[in-house]
């Protein structure tokens, strides 16, 4: 490795600015990662938010709308439309067509469900054991490992709140015939009123949360690199012009000095410290030519008395 001692200033400041560049990066990319982390769930947890609020709303119209106008005709045949979790359910897979909704996934995961599609898995069971013990707030999200891969999800207790839904899940002599032929009596009974039987649970693959991020990364590093590349440019442009260059000047009009030419002088542009460095080598300049002078005159008179004696 070259002693430092051996480069030269230009090559000092590149290389100083160089290790601050690189020390800058790295700090700024570890702190904009987790910014830009912190982001992109954030982008993603407002667009689940949005989509569970509709599907409450798609889950209240079927109960307010749908099944009162429908639930004459559950004793002869079945009807899932009438069923609020089957029309979120239906309603969220049609969003799922458009590109910026594709990666979501939704399930009402429900610990004693009529159809077994939406029974909650072994981390979804304490997602909703949480909620029914009140130890989790009326919102979680978070990443979680799943046979796909890794998910970030957003999920939201499911409580009875509306006597209607009692009809189909208080007890199997109290459900539609039609709906006891399809799914039996084993599943989905006894739920009472205000119980959290569930968690509606949004989720989409963490790498679509990674990458979201990353790209803003990428994206902001790029800027960053630009700024920096460019202020070492400019420096070193400023430093070559206003120090390195007045100073190789002065330099060279000493070397001109010391080989005897008194009359050169050195080169003032500025007023900075360069500038008084010029001036004072100027002062030292003068002085050594008045004693050369004086020298030069001693050795005159010298060599006059000398002569006359």
């Amino acid at each position: 490795m070259v002693k430092l001692k051996f480069l030269k200033l230009g090559q000092k400041f590149t290389l100083l600015l160089s290790i601050v560049f690189l020390i800058g990066i790295a700090a700024s990319g570890l702190a904009m990662s987790r910014i830009l982390n912190q982001g992109a769930q954030a982008q993603v947890t407002s667009k689940a938010l949005m989509l569970m609020e509709t599907m409450n709303s798609v889950r209240n119209y079927t109960s307010t709308q749908v099944n009162p106008e429908l639930s004459p005709r559950l004793e002869e045949e079945f009807l899932p439309e009438t069923v609020p979790s089957y029309s979120a359910r239906e309603v969220f897979e049609t969003l799922r067509a458009s590109p910026d909704y594709s990666d979501f996934f939704y399930k009402e995961a429900t610990l004693n469900p009529t159809n077994l599609r939406d029974k909650a898995d072994a981390f979804e069971e304490v997602l909703v054991n949480n909620f029914r013990s009140q130890s989790a707030s009326s919102e979680v999200s978070g990443f979680r490992t799943t046979p796909a891969g890794q998910v970030y999800y957003i999920a939201r207790p499911i409580q009875i709140r509306q006597e209607s839904c009692l009809e189909c899940h208080s007890s199997p002599a109290a459900a539609p015939a039609s709906m006891i032929e399809r799914y039996g009596e084993q599943n989905g009974f006894d739920w009472t009123l205000n119980e959290i039987v569930g968690a509606q649970v949004i989720s989409v693959p963490a790498v679509t949360v990674l990458n979201s991020a990353r790209r803003s990364l990428l994206l902001t590093m790029a800027i960053f690199t630009t700024v920096f590349a460019v202020v070492i440019l400019a420096v070193n442009y400023w430093l070559n012009r206003f120090v390195v260059r007045p100073l190789k000047r002065m330099s060279a009009t000493a070397e001109t000095v010391s080989m005897g030419d008194t009359d050169a002088e050195f080169p003032q542009t500025t007023e900075d410290e360069v500038g008084m460095l010029a001036q004072s080598f100027n002062r030292m300049r003068m002085s050594l030519q008045m004693a050369m002078q004086r020298l030069d005159r001693y050795r005159s008179e010298r060599r006059g008395s000398s002569g006359a004696s």
